[in-house]
């Protein structure tokens, strides 16, 4: 699986937690998610360009 999140970004975001291995799979798989919808969501628009509104 591709990592679509940067660690060290999340981290800096939670400056005041700490943040377990498990979660950053869990965002991983959350995000293919969104990024498959959106691909579809534009296929079904009949466009090749992925758009912010197909989030």
């Amino acid at each position: 699986m591709t990592d679509y999140v940067v660690k060290s970004a999340v981290k800096d975001r939670f400056d005041d937690h700490n943040v377990s291995a498990d979660f950053y799979d869990a965002l991983d798989e959350d995000v293919a998610e969104l990024l498959d919808e959106a691909a579809r969501r534009a296929g079904d628009n009949d466009r090749k360009t992925v758009q912010a509104r197909d989030l």
